[in-house]
């Protein structure tokens, strides 16, 4: 008997998620996640494969919208919950759920899928490229100091109930969205998975902790914690572990990034999954004590090739032909005129002389901004068929501000 891949049905979503659970280790999330992500789910877009009566594959994708370089929010997949049963390993499961997955997508109208991968060697061969990166730190806050830039101190803070503020630290991310690319516009129900706070997820830390930044009565940024107490034989030692952080302007950036250098009887801040080029960076006395560890965050799909390109605008006029690969989805297989401008542009189909070739992995990768394509030439990955075309176009695709994911889905 074969396997059957087909869309989820609603009263079959507790057998899917818990194949889910167990592929990725079998420890329960709490009742509050797993009610959660039962919410958020949307059966009508989720697969799962089905060996006679029993689950052995998983996959989901959430509608998303992404902001691209430009500031459009643009329709993109959030692929996510995919799992395969370790009793069905290389029988073609995960082929047989990316391929149902982007057709669907393709008839959705869809043009982007992204998604963050538990191991990395695993979608690029369904076109996913790696598009963006973010930094995990630990800051020695006994050795480092922090610079504050002029305003700073008109900025005043107070301590809110996670819950209670999040409608206002909901406003505020909805202002910064469209400031950087790879940013997630939250839909409904989205807010709350930055309040989640299970017990057996705090590791001896404090229940979730929420500043918010104010002036003139304005909420301008809000930062979410938790603080790990710790003694050494010298004294406290205790760590501040930063959620989420989001502000308006320098001065409320650097207020609650003070805040959490000074918290007492604690030594260090760890954040994870932050930008790149995040301001307090430059704030600092002593980066090298800030530990910056970079790791990579969103992998980038362009499921309709002349959509996705002419969503976004570039940061320099360009005019070129691409040469596309893309053995998976063929329909975006072929030569494309590309042009535009930090206005906007369009991208269709032509039979041209391409200028460069590549795949769409590495269209998936340079699409956002954060990684060039001559980056990308100089690994081989993209080859330049006209002389001059590599440096006209990789400063195009380029953004000024280091495309960054939010967080996960």
């Amino acid at each position: 008997m074969g396997t059957d891949v087909r869309a989820l049905r609603q009263d079959e979503w507790d057998e899917w998620y818990d194949n889910l659970i167990r592929a990725f280790g079998g420890v329960p999330e709490s009742d509050e996640e797993r009610a959660l992500w039962r919410e958020l789910t949307e059966p009508e877009r989720c697969v799962g494969v089905w060996d006679g009566a029993a689950c052995v594959g998983t996959a989901g994708a959430f509608a998303f919208r992404l902001t691209v370089p430009g500031g459009a929010a643009v329709p993109a997949a959030g692929v996510t919950m995919v799992s395969v049963a370790a009793t069905h390993r290389r029988r073609g499961v995960l082929t047989s759920m990316m391929r149902r997955q982007l057709d669907d997508l393709r008839s959705w109208g869809e043009p982007l899928a992204v998604l963050t991968a538990s191991e990395p060697a695993i979608y690029g061969r369904f076109g996913y490229g790696t598009a963006t990166f973010h930094v995990n730190a630990e800051i020695d806050t006994t050795r480092v100091r922090l610079s504050a830039p002029p305003g700073t101190d008109d900025v005043r803070l107070r301590y809110a109930r996670p819950e209670e503020a999040l409608d206002v630290c909901e406003g505020v991310y909805a202002r910064v969205v469209a400031r950087r690319p790879g940013m997630l516009v939250r839909g409904a129900g989205w807010e709350r998975l930055g309040v989640l706070d299970p017990a057996s997820d705090r590791d001896g830390a404090s229940p979730l902790q929420c500043v918010l930044a104010e002036r003139d009565g304005e909420v301008v940024g809000y930062a979410r914690f938790r603080v790990k107490p710790d003694w050494a034989p010298t004294g406290p030692d205790g760590s501040v572990l930063v959620q989420d952080l989001e502000a308006l302007d320098p001065a409320g950036h650097a207020a609650l990034w003070r805040f959490l250098f000074d918290i007492d009887l604690t030594s260090k801040v760890n954040t994870r999954g932050r930008p790149l080029d995040e301001g307090w960076q430059h704030l600092v006395s002593d980066i090298r004590r800030c530990s910056l560890r970079v790791r990579d965050s969103l992998y980038v799909r362009l499921v309709d090739v002349g959509a996705a390109l002419q969503a976004r605008t570039y940061q320099a006029p360009v005019d070129v032909v691409l040469a596309v690969e893309d053995a998976f989805c063929p329909w975006n297989e072929g030569r494309w005129r590309l042009t535009g401008d930090p206005k906007g542009a369009s991208c269709a189909r032509t039979e041209d002389a391409p200028d460069l070739a590549l795949s769409v992995r590495e269209l998936g990768a340079a699409y956002l901004g954060g990684v060039t394509l001559e980056a990308l030439a100089a690994a081989g990955r993209v080859r330049e068929l006209r002389q001059g075309a590599l440096a006209e176009a990789s400063p195009a695709f380029a953004s000024t501000a280091a495309p960054w994911l939010p967080h996960g889905f």
